[in-house]
């Protein structure tokens, strides 16, 4: 299937093209940076989602999975109106399987910076007004949205042992998720599933979940 990535350069987008580059499909990849990815099956494409006119004419594309993403003032812009831009243009199409939103936890807690929150609240509504959208093709939409995982994006807490020990008191499953982990969710929800849509999926090893009932001692 011919699969399109953005933000492939680096983090979960970069494993997640690699996840599928193994399983012998082929990946487009968009990114403001050069490809850090070679494989006879992935062809990398440099610019800024930002930019439609710079959104070049691929293959009807299969998979759409939705990744880029940033964390400044660009937030807004790239996070939620690049990915309806890229979804507009490449997605909502009769050869569409599977749109994948890269999503946050932070789109179900208000968690982080207000922007960032706000760009992947926005997200995770556009995502049922695709699938609904989709449906008429057989397809699905769904977005992941994941806690914490090890990428480079996090070496600021996760080299910091008192920010670090902070985050695990907060997550009951005391880890984060690493790369892979969020390329195989993505990989099921994409090509295994062909039946769930229009899901906000929290992945985040309960650390949204995590309270504690208060009530005197027996």
């Amino acid at each position: 299937m011919h699969v399109l990535i953005t933000g492939t350069s680096s983090g979960i987008g970069k494993g997640t093209a690699e996840y599928f580059l193994r399983k012998s499909h082929t990946v487009y990849g968009f990114d403001k940076k050069e490809s850090a990815i070679t494989h006879e099956n992935y062809i990398h494409y440099c610019l800024d989602i930002k930019k439609e006119a710079s959104y070049p004419k691929l293959p009807a594309v299969n998979i759409l999975i939705n990744n880029a993403g940033v964390q400044n003032e660009d937030d807004i812009d790239v996070n939620l109106k690049g990915t309806i831009a890229i979804t507009e243009h490449y997605g909502i199409q009769p050869d569409i399987q599977s749109i994948i939103m890269i999503g946050s936890a932070s789109g179900h807690t208000g968690s982080e910076f207000p922007a960032y929150a706000a760009s992947k609240g926005g997200v995770l509504a556009y995502t049922k007004n695709v699938a609904m959208r989709v449906a008429a093709y057989q397809a699905t939409c769904n977005s992941l949205d994941f806690g914490g995982v090890m990428t480079e994006l996090n070496k600021p807490v996760m080299e910091d042992e008192k920010l670090w020990n902070q985050i695990m008191d907060l997550t009951p499953l005391k880890r984060w998720m690493t790369v892979e982990e969020a390329a195989e969710w993505i990989y099921f929800m994409a090509v295994k599933n062909r039946f769930c849509s229009g899901q906000n999926i929290l992945i985040d090893g309960l650390e949204a979940g995590n309270c504690n009932f208060i009530w005197p001692d027996e």
